[in-house]
């Protein structure tokens, strides 16, 4: 498999190439979904499409048709009888003329691309992985909090900050509040409770966590939403990162503290790991 995609369709045609025109290119003007699949089907596909939707009416870009984008989604994996891989979703406003000011209901931009698996280190599943705190901070703004738009300039500079020797780094707001991971979202086990921080401010609100606050009661503890502060983190009886691909990480070591693998990180991940159908 090509180290960077298997296959694309753009607009339903196969295709690895859009128009210089659209304005996901020129401004970031659009949204993204990064699905799961496995055994040839999409995890979580409903909430991905639920949150698609939200990113849509937050910015104003026509919904796409949800059974066009699942029958586009189901001929790509066909094509190449793809059964555990990275199914990635772009919707853009469209192509416009130069300048902010789209054209009214522009027609969206479909991209579907196939890639690999990430081959992370066995070991990180099976003893957690090293995390620090980024310098780069994250701006509020409620308008776009919540949604993945294309704009991602922030988690790009955040992860020059380190090589290979993290996993993952912790993101702070511009007050010094507890947001996500760079590419996660971060759950903390304090007195018994899981504790995820509130995204209506800034942050990604990605599917795995949505799905594990729908289902708390299957673990058997509350899981709620509340400021975390970064000391706060460093006193945690654990720390579980989460994302569509990875599903849950624990955390064994961040900044000068070490957590032992924890007993809930297998029913967190046998979770995360359901499906909403």
């Amino acid at each position: 498999m090509n180290p960077l995609f298997a296959a694309a369709l753009v607009n339903g045609q196969p295709a690895l190439e859009i128009p210089v025109a659209d304005r996901g290119l020129q401004y970031g003007d659009g949204l993204f979904e990064t699905i799961r699949v496995s055994n040839g089907r999409c995890r979580h596909w409903m909430l991905h499409l639920t949150r698609l939707r939200r990113g849509c009416e937050a910015l104003g870009i026509r919904m796409p048709d949800p059974e066009l984008l699942k029958t586009e989604a189901r001929r790509l994996l066909v094509s190449g009888d793809f059964q555990e891989v990275i199914l990635k979703l772009i919707v853009t406003r469209g192509s416009g003329g130069r300048g902010y000011a789209p054209r009214n209901m522009l027609p969206p931009s479909r991209i579907f691309s196939v890639h690999p698996l990430p081959r992370y280190p066995a070991h990180w599943f099976k003893r957690g992985v090293r995390a620090r705190f980024c310098d780069m901070r994250l701006s509020r703004q409620p308008r776009l909090a919540g949604i993945k738009h294309l704009n991602r300039l922030e988690q790009v500079l955040a992860r020059q900050e380190w090589g290979s020797e993290f996993a993952e780094g912790i993101m702070l707001d511009e007050q010094g509040n507890v947001v996500e991971g760079v590419m996660s979202n971060l759950f903390a086990l304090i007195d018994g409770r899981l504790v995820t921080p509130p995204l209506e401010q800034c942050g990604v609100a990605g599917v795995v966590r949505e799905w594990l606050l729908r289902r708390a009661d299957a673990l058997g503890r509350d899981v709620v939403e509340a400021p975390l502060r970064p000391e706060m983190l460093l006193d945690a009886e654990a720390l579980f990162l989460t994302n569509s691909v990875i599903g849950v990480w624990q955390v064994a070591q961040l900044g000068e503290q070490n957590w032992e693998a924890h007993p809930l990180t297998a029913p967190l991940r046998e979770l995360a790991a359901s499906d909403d159908g």
